[in-house]
Formats: structure tokens, sequence, C-alpha cells
């Protein structure tokens, strides 16, 4: 491949970033550096950007899902273990399931948004009547929420909403991340924003707000308020002796440190710019590129805040053509090769595989373009370009 000109995504963590957090850390008394108090201002400034009453940040979006699949477990709310998962997802939607011993049934994507599509997912409601449902707002793309939610009054399971690369879209008017029981986002490199590495769970339950702070850590007491603290040591029979380590759950360790947090708060700060500036992008994508490939459909009324824009070739054979053109050319790209999970040893050595005509399609002929905040028109039409002319260069040959 040639010197990579456009890549796929770039961190959005600036050199005036780097000032800030050099200065913050040697700044006198030496702050700490572990979960302390930036890790709540964090969360409490996501949670009044997102519209959410309670918000616990982690180490990972991976964590994060696995912490909304946990919390359900550990409640005791569950009316059985089975759960609907997306085919387009990420392997971190999907594992949850199995490393807990939930019963995970696949659902096919859905032809326009790629999330979940609501006539399969409806089949098997009515089949399997299913406590959970997690869905993936694939890309930055809202599903068709009017749907989801009336099937969601209809068959009344919890909704876990997995919007780790949707960060600052909408469905018309209401962000992405406030439709789920539990929602999860991650702040890896190259997403929305970043905190190096990094996630969070979001919800306004408090019942399941409280679980997630103990799952989180240990499963320990540390963190709760303090009428919390004192109802558990009362249910349970222990004596208050002022010490913060009893452990109530089978917990986790997936703290993020106020490190992360220094840099995610500032992040936030500029999070309008970033949304903004992405969504203009997916816009000038899928103008250039709507008459000559399948791509994501969305009502204009909605905000698509994406991370990487995708394109579905004609086939197998056009995608690598069309990819070879773009590293020619110093454009990174990838396939679109979480798909189908279903295709995925992980889940096809358990459940076989899951073969469903929208789901395969994404695997073999999606592939991902470049999206982050500093690309300009004259970049977007230039990779559109070579995507177009590679494609178009492969059916004239055909």
């Amino acid at each position: 491949m040639k010197k990579i000109i456009y890549p796929l995504q770039k961190d959005t963590i600036a050199k005036e970033d780097h000032r800030a957090l050099a200065q913050w850390i040697d700044s006198d008394p030496l702050p700490r550096l572990t979960m302390g108090s930036l890790v709540k201002k964090f969360e409490d400034k996501w949670s009044d950007w997102l519209g959410v009453k309670y918000s616990i940040a982690c180490n990972s979006g991976s964590s994060a899902n696995l912490l909304m699949y946990y919390t359900l477990l550990r409640s005791g709310r569950l009316k059985n273990k089975k759960i609907i998962v997306p085919s387009a997802a990420w392997v971190t939607t999907v594992a949850p399931a199995i490393q807990l011993g939930f019963e995970p049934i696949m659902c096919e994507a859905d032809t326009k948004t790629f999330g979940l599509d609501h006539n399969h997912l409806e089949q098997l409601l009515k089949k399997h009547r299913p406590s959970t449902v997690i869905m993936v707002q694939v890309l930055g793309v809202p599903n068709d929420m009017d749907k989801i939610m009336k099937l969601k009054k209809k068959y009344k399971f919890f909704l876990l909403e997995d919007v780790c690369a949707a960060m600052g879209s909408k469905y018309k008017e209401r962000k992405l991340g406030t439709y789920g029981d539990m929602a999860s986002i991650s702040t890896y490199f190259g997403h929305q924003f970043s905190t190096i590495e990094g996630g969070l769970v979001s919800t306004n339950d408090r019942g399941f707000y409280e679980l997630l702070i103990m799952l989180r850590s240990h499963g320990w007491i540390s963190g709760l308020s303090s009428k919390t603290r004192t109802n558990l040591l009362k249910k349970y029979k222990i004596a208050d002796t002022g010490t913060h380590f009893i452990f109530c759950e089978p917990g986790f360790n997936f703290r993020l440190t106020d490190l992360q947090a220094f840099i995610g708060i500032r992040q936030l700060e500029k999070m309008d710019w970033l949304v903004e500036n992405r969504s203009r992008n997916h816009n000038l994508y899928k103008d250039f590129l709507s008459s000559n490939f399948d791509i994501q459909e969305y009502d204009r009324s909605s905000r698509v805040c994406s991370i990487h824009f995708c394109v579905l070739a004609d086939n197998k054979e056009e995608r690598i053509k069309i990819i070879k053109a773009l590293e020619d050319s110093g454009i990174e790209t990838r396939p679109f090769t979480s798909g189908n999970q279903g295709l995925h040893p992980y889940w096809f050595r358990e459940y076989g595989k899951f073969n469903a005509p929208v789901a395969d399609r994404l695997y073999y002929c999606g592939f991902f373009l470049p999206n982050y905040p500093t690309l300009t028109t004259k970049d977007i039409k230039y990779i559109c370009s070579v995507v177009t002319k590679a494609a178009l260069k492969n059916r004239h040959e055909a």
C-alpha cells in the first residue's frame, strides 16, 4: 500500500490537549491519576450532554456492553435469559451473551439502516418471547426507533442500546443513547471523541445505576449513596463500621482513570464541533455516492454522526477492486468484516452459521471510508471519485 494520505480514522485528542494534560500531571500538589473526582465530573458532563439521569465511566466500550448484560443478570428482573442479538454488530456486542450464559438469538439486518430488521425481530419476539433485545445503531445511522419502541411496548423486553459508534446521532430530534433501558458508549481512539480507551453506560433507571457502580468496581459498596449503602448493610445484617470494603456483588475492575477523564472533559467541550463536522461529512458521502451504490438510508430529519461511511459493492470481486484502488491512492479502508457476526467462528462453533440476505451482503460486499472532523469537501469528493471510478470500470468490464 502507498503512503496513507487519508487514514480511516484520526485521533480527536489534539496537541493542546496533550499540553493541558502535561501541565495538570505536573501541578502541585500532584493529582490523583486513578479513578477519583474527575471521573465523576466526566460522567455528569456526559449525562447532561446526552440528556439522561445517570452514567458510569469504564475502561472500554466492550466493558460497557458486558456491564449492561451483567447488570440485567444480577438485577433479578429477567423472566428468562433469552436475548436477541444483531447480526450487524461488533463482536463485543454479542460476546457477553455467550460469556454470561444467556441464550442469544440472532436477528437479520435491516436493508436501509443495517440495524435490526423489524420484521425478523418481531418474528423472533413472537417465537421466543425473550427478556432482552440488544441493538446497535450501526455506524451512527439510527434505526427506526418508532418501530423498535412499539415492539418494546408490545412485547415488554429490556432494550440495551449499543451506541459505541453513534455518539451524537439523533433519531428525528432525540439523541441515540436515550432509548434503551441502558446504553453503551465507546470513547476509543477514532470514535466520535476519545479518552484513549474508555466507555460509558447511561441509564435513567436508578436500580440499574447502583448495580453498575458496584459491578464496575469489585462489587463493593464504595461509591453508592449513603442511603443505599445503609439499606444494603441492613439487608445483609452487617454492622456499619464505616468501611466500604463490603462486597455485595461478584464484580469486575473496569474503572476509568482520572487521567482519562481529564481528557474526556476537554473532549466534551468540543463535542458539538465534532458532531457537526462528522455529520456534514456523512451527508457529503451520501450525496456523492448514492446514485451508484447501496448505502445506509435515513430520514433527513435525523442526524447521523458517523465514525466511518459504509458502502456496499455489487459483489465480492468488485469490493476487492475498489479496496485496491483506494489503497493505491493512499486511502485507508477495510472490509465490513463484522458485517455478519453469524459468520465468525466464535458464533458458528456454538450455534451454527447464521445466513441472511442483508447480513451476508454486508459481510461480503461492505467496506468503510474515512470520516473524521478535519476532512474537507474536496477530500471527500476525491475519495468518492476513486471509489466510483473503480466500480464503474469493473461493471463496464463485466
